[in-house]
């Protein structure tokens, strides 16, 4: 099945930075409004970074001026770097379109020790 799969996370002390990756598998081509998710143990899945259909940045409240969205199309890359990490910050990261989204590929875990 065509999905993202995303790379990258780790355990990190908290304030430390990660690089996330996500790439296409299969057919599954980027779009402009790619997005980073995150799912905390026992949490719904939350919109953390996008890209809008318009190709501006949007965050989430609780990672703005911390976490940064990027893109290589050329590479068929999405980014998320994440600098001055908490322990809140501890989840499984997806990247998926914002809007309508394809099937979700299996994260990848970051863990953030206080």
């Amino acid at each position: 099945q065509a999905q993202y799969v995303e790379f990258g996370g780790g355990v990190v002390q908290s304030g430390g930075s990660l690089r996330l990756s996500c790439a296409s598998s299969g057919s599954i081509g980027m779009v402009t409004h790619m997005a980073w998710y995150r799912q905390a143990p026992g949490k719904q899945r939350d919109l953390v970074a996008s890209f809008t259909i318009s190709g501006t940045t949007d965050y989430a409240d609780s990672v703005k001026g911390r976490f940064t969205i990027s893109m290589d199309t050329s590479k068929r890359m999405v980014y998320l770097q994440m600098d001055s990490l908490r322990p809140e910050d501890t989840a499984v990261y997806y990247c998926n379109r914002r809007y309508q989204n394809v099937a979700w590929g299996q994260g990848t875990r970051v863990t953030v020790a206080s």
